[in-house]
């Protein structure tokens, strides 16, 4: 047998490995250090954005968009270490592919797709000083881990770079010009919504049926049935649905009160002593299913890129979810009950939450609440149990949940106890936020 000669044996066993090893044959390297690789740092990422969502008061849907830019960026950097994964482009609605690594060079991209995460959200906020000091704080941690300098830039510098591709990918989505369209104008007719007490304030985003999705085709993809025929006849559907409010809030139970405040997440809930108005800032209901999506992947003690992963798939529902929703609330336009009731036959009759500032019809957080629950349980399982701790920095005791699906049936039966929904706003909320979940589960690949 002919043997071949040693040095062409050596340029064999190089080619091989060469074509083995990705990391040697012209791809991106990746600076594998334990520590950077801490899921806590995304956490910790993740809640500083909704602490000063809620220090800013941005509107529940508006507050969705703030999610979900910073994370996909950060998905579209931490994966280049994580070969399994897919890119989102293509696959999002008008994303195309971002800046790609520089071959033969080391990157750290845990600390890019931090960096990438807290250079979006910069943009999305008002109080960017905030953000601007926890990311000092960030960076002061790193350096005690001593990543090489020139990784640490190069590391920086990529995620400016993802960064900067999200956000123009971000001003295509239609926000900004639906600033300037007309406020919702307000029909004097029965059964159609009126600004409520006690701020009266103008109807909430009546565009956000506008503004371009992250995975459906459309904001009417999933239109829900329409609400019951206004009817203020006794005995009529409409009637005996409004009844069941006004009886279901003046019966209320202690747990019945207690899950209502729970779920309330009303960013600005607005209160009058004699001449003073007040405010009291609270977490929005997506920032609620962000808390309990922190809960959920440390108690499964996934790391970085499985978190991001989640995360970004439940911001994505949630943002969608709001759009759908929202095109139905102002197509509909229905009225509240407490409009109905204090206008009818009980001028002292309140609801046990602030009604909120847009049309009824569907329930916002049946619709989000349900969506974030088919993602959640899709990637965890139908029976991942947790205690929901998320509204403890606000006054309230923990509760436990069987399952994702079981907190979001509660937070959508918590709109009836409150005293805001009528029935069919909270089912077909469920199912339309079902459908949203899982066209999102369908049709998104995260993995190859």
């Amino acid at each position: 047998m002919n043997r071949l000669p040693g040095y062409l044996l050596i340029i064999l066993v190089l080619v091989i490995t060469a074509c083995n090893n990705p990391q040697e044959s012209g791809a991106p390297k990746t600076y594998d250090e334990e520590a950077t690789r801490n899921p806590i740092l995304l956490d910790r990422s993740v809640k500083k954005l909704t602490d000063v969502i809620v220090h800013d008061i941005f509107s529940p849907p508006v507050a969705s968009r703030n999610y979900v830019y910073p994370l996909v960026a950060t998905y579209e950097v931490l994966r280049h270490g994580h070969p399994e994964y897919k890119t989102l482009a293509g696959q999002l609605n008008e994303l195309k592919p971002g800046p790609e690594p520089a071959a033969d060079q080391t990157y750290n991209f845990e600390i890019a797709a931090i960096e990438a995460f807290l250079k979006t959200a910069q943009n999305f906020i008002f109080s960017e000083q905030k953000m601007e000091e926890f990311r000092n704080e960030i960076y002061a941690e790193y350096a005690a881990m001593n990543v090489p300098k020139d990784i640490y830039d190069r590391s920086i510098a990529y995620g400016d770079a993802m960064s900067a591709h999200i956000m123009k990918w971000s001003d295509g989505d239609l926000y900004k010009q639906t600033r300037t369209y007309p406020r919702f104008a307000v029909e004097d007719e029965p059964g159609r919504w009126t600004p409520t007490p006690p701020g009266y304030m103008d109807g909430i985003e009546p565009h956000w049926n506008k503004i371009r999705p992250m995975v459906l085709d459309s904001a009417r993809q999933f239109k829900p049935l329409p609400p019951t025929k206004f009817d203020m006849q006794k005995g009529s559907q409409f009637y005996k649905e409004l009844m069941e409010v006004y009886d279901v809030v003046k019966n209320a139970n202690e747990e019945q009160i207690e899950i209502a405040s729970f779920w309330d997440c009303n960013p600005y809930v607005s209160h009058t002593v004699g001449h003073v108005m007040y405010a009291t800032k609270k977490i929005t209901p997506g920032g609620h299913w962000m808390g309990i999506t922190r809960t959920a992947t440390r108690q499964a003690n996934l790391d970085m890129m499985a978190s991001a992963e989640i995360y970004t798939m439940v911001s994505i529902a949630l943002f969608d979810g709001f759009i759908s929703c929202w095109d139905e609330k102002y197509r509909s336009s229905l009225t509240r009950p407490e409009t109905v009731i204090n206008g009818s036959f009980d001028e002292s009759w309140l609801p046990l939450l602030q009604t909120p500032p847009f049309p009824e019809h569907t329930s916002g957080h049946s619709v989000i609440s349900t969506a974030a629950a088919v993602i959640l349980t899709d990637k965890l399982g139908p029976t991942f149990s947790f205690v929901d701790s998320t509204e403890v920095e606000y006054g309230l005791p923990p509760r436990s949940f069987d399952s994702f699906l079981a907190a979001s049936d509660e937070a959508a039966i918590s709109r009836l106890y409150g005293g805001i929904h009528y029935r069919p706003a909270i089912e077909y909320g469920v199912d339309q936020g079902r459908k949203v979940g899982k066209f999102i589960t369908d049709n998104l690949e995260m993995k190859k």
